[in-house]
């Protein structure tokens, strides 16, 4: 009797054919994507790991913004006085009760130093992501679609580009409110040009290379193009741009409020140089009352160029420094 067509398969062939592999997931595959966006998003962090080991200039601006924000989200544990309670012991010199001493009305210097350290550093690090966040969309769509898309961005960044900073925030302080948060918008809608433009013109050079090509092809979203495809090779300069920004807006916000155009009501490094400046602390000879944020401040801006610096060594070889081991061994001898 013959086999009919529609017999079972033999069990030799049933567990040969259980023993071949998987078919290999396609690019088109939901969960291929995912993975994909999870190897990129490891591969990144396992780069920047290295990247902060192996660069001391990374290492050394990373640490000291580390301890900056361990500061400020711990701060309310480490103290134990109220910072602007006003008490009799005034303008007193840094001791065991008052580490960093009273102002004029009393108040602990060490309270408001910790408690300006969370106000400083989150408005810094806010609005450098917001100012990142605009570079990236307005340079990464405006560079990959062209076009009219590109010609409006370019116009609207143009427009931003030749709005002064500093006056638009005196102006925008005195007529809306004199709050943090006023000064930090107009900083940001003022520095994300500069970013956009850079990341613009390196999307226009990546859009068509053969991986966003290969992408476009396999029927990609535009998107997950922009995004998932060109915007991991720009790290290193959205990287740089954020702490650039930091920085400018750190120094912004401070310099601001020393001058009288913060919230009095609020404590931070630039209200409490602004309070000491008024109340003659230089004069006095009160260095406790004013040295500590500015010190604070310097640190901080120095940690975020030292971080900059060392970022723009890791993107570009030319910048990094090698020392041949005959040059040490030569220099050895001679210090011998």
């Amino acid at each position: 009797m013959s086999q009919s067509p529609l017999t079972p398969l033999s069990p030799a062939l049933g567990a040969t054919e259980a023993r071949l592999p998987p078919t290999a997931p396609q690019p088109g595959d939901t969960l291929y994507r995912r993975g994909s966006l999870g190897a990129k998003a490891l591969a990144v962090l396992r780069s920047a790991w290295r990247a902060i080991a192996s660069n001391r200039k990374v290492a050394a601006g990373t640490g000291v913004i580390a301890f900056f924000a361990l500061v400020a989200l711990l701060g309310p544990l480490i103290i134990h006085q109220d910072p602007l309670k006003y008490t009799l012991t005034l303008n007193a010199s840094p001791s065991a009760a008052h580490w960093l001493g009273t102002n004029q009305g009393g108040q602990d210097v060490f309270s408001q130093l910790v408690i300006g350290t969370r106000s400083s550093v989150f408005w810094a690090f806010l609005t450098g992501m917001l100012v990142v966040l605009i570079s990236i969309t307005v340079g990464l769509v405006g560079g990959y679609m062209g076009g009219a898309v590109d010609d409006a961005l370019s116009l609207l960044t143009n427009v931003f580009l030749v709005i002064p900073s500093l006056p638009l925030a005196i102006v925008a302080v005195q007529y809306f409110n004199r709050s943090t948060i006023t000064i930090a918008i107009v900083v940001a809608l003022t520095n994300w040009p500069w970013g956009a433009r850079v990341l613009r013109a390196q999307t226009l050079s990546m859009r068509s290379r053969e991986f966003v090509t290969a992408a476009r092809a396999s029927g990609e979203k535009t998107w997950r193009i922009i995004f998932a495809e060109i915007f991991p090779n720009e790290i290193s300069i959205v990287a740089a741009n954020f702490v650039t920004t930091t920085i400018q807006v750190l120094l912004a916000v401070a310099g601001l409020e020393f001058l009288g155009f913060g919230d009095t009501n609020t404590i931070s490094w630039g209200i409490m140089l602004n309070q000491a400046y008024s109340s003659g602390a230089l004069l006095t000879g009160s260095w406790w009352w004013f040295a500590p944020p500015g010190l604070c401040i310097a640190l901080l801006g120095a940690g975020l160029a030292l971080l900059n610096f060392g970022i723009d060594e890791v993107a570009d070889p030319r910048l990094r420094v090698r020392r041949r081991p005959a040059l040490l061994a030569r220099k050895k001898l001679e210090a011998a």
